[in-house]
């Protein structure tokens, strides 16, 4: 069995260098009133960083659009206010030596009018469903496309002036970029609708508009998935040509990094290999990638479409090792078993598993 050593070997692409393979996963905790992060947010990642992540990359956070928020408390990242806050995170983080990235978010039809800020505003999507066959809410004008690709551009190079070490955008689970690569919610007949690379379109535009602002030096990464959180047996890609066809104008439009998000990062992403979504995506593309899903927990108790992660024990990550090891994958990202032991990296590297603290979903309302 491969050596802990693997995971703390440096990782260095283009003009982003970490410390080690470890990532921690952006997870959404509600602890920001008024959409500012405040000074117990800093200090949140402050611990990681301090525990030795790599790479933070910050819970999803709003781009600057009406329709942009779809839950409360959630921080935006545009403002004065937020800013500063923002400000304060990337500085408790380079204080501990760490890296940090904020997850840029726009939750399309999965925001309800009522959620501040945006008011009344609908849901934002290619053609108004946030569930296959209902629409609930607005299908997005030329203009409003326009709109939104301007204001995450804004907001990456809000980011750089901050300081942040790189940009990730939010394309995956469902929320407004990939209701556009979802077929089963993309009904446009326009150029951003119909194949893999028409609904890959609006991805394409973002990045693009990102890549231009920021500069080639400016580390951008992309976090997709298959499943949604309206189906979780969704898939973008039944087999790996159609997944090297979505792939590949997200390539040419400037992704650095790909975030590939699984519920269970041993699973298999087709039949005939073992590799898994982040082993295909590096395979297919030869850009560096993150696999996440389930790293250092249990979840065997959790039926297959359930949603209730209320508990997982730790588990061991000799299979996580190997694949790493093997290049399956650059970066490995963890969520849970993060907020359960702030240390982890620490702890794994000194051997004491033993001491590693089991997942309570208790601990998604605290700040610890």
């Amino acid at each position: 069995m491969p050596s802990v050593d693997c995971l703390f070997q440096p990782f260095h692409y283009h003009h982003l260098t970490l410390a080690n393979r470890i990532v921690m996963a952006p997870m959404t905790r509600s602890f920001s009133p008024g959409n500012v992060p405040s000074v117990q947010v800093a200090d949140y990642y402050r611990r990681r960083a301090a525990g030795g992540v790599g790479l933070i990359i910050t819970e999803g956070t709003c781009i600057d659009h009406p329709a942009a928020h779809g839950y409360d408390n959630v921080p935006s990242f545009y403002g004065e206010a937020a800013l500063a806050g923002w400000q304060r995170v990337v500085d408790a983080v380079h204080a501990e030596g760490g890296k940090i990235a904020p997850q840029l978010w726009h939750v399309g039809a999965v925001r309800r009018a009522g959620v501040n800020p945006g008011g009344d505003t609908p849901g934002y999507s290619p053609s108004g469903m946030a569930m296959p066959g209902k629409v609930t809410g607005h299908a997005m004008s030329q203009d409003d496309i326009d709109a939104v690709v301007a204001a995450f551009a804004e907001a990456a190079v809000n980011a750089k002036q901050l300081g942040f070490d790189a940009v990730e955008i939010h394309a995956a689970h469902g929320y407004l970029i990939d209701q556009f690569f979802w077929r089963e919610l993309n009904q446009r007949s326009d150029r951003y609708g119909g194949d893999m690379r028409g609904r890959a379109q609006f991805a394409v535009e973002i990045i693009s508009a990102i890549r231009r602002l920021v500069g080639p030096e400016f580390p951008i990464i992309l976090r997709w998935s298959q499943w949604k959180q309206q189906d979780y047996s969704a898939r973008l890609a039944e087999t790996s040509a159609e997944l090297e066809a979505f792939l590949q104008p997200l390539c040419e439009a400037g992704v650095d990094i790909f975030h590939c998000s699984q519920r269970r990062f041993w699973q298999p992403e087709f039949e005939g290999s073992s590799l898994n979504l982040a082993g295909w995506v590096k395979h297919l593309t030869g850009r560096p990638t993150i696999t996440v899903g389930s790293v250092g927990l249990n979840d065997d108790f959790l039926q297959e479409g359930s949603t209730d992660f209320k508990a997982a024990d730790t588990a061991a990550i000799d299979g996580l090792l190997e694949r790493l090891a093997a290049g399956e994958f650059d970066l490995v990202a963890l969520g849970r078993a993060l907020l359960a032991n702030p240390d982890w990296p620490q702890r794994i590297r000194q051997g004491d598993f033993e001491q590693l603290h089991a997942y309570d979903k208790s601990l998604l309302t605290s700040l610890d």
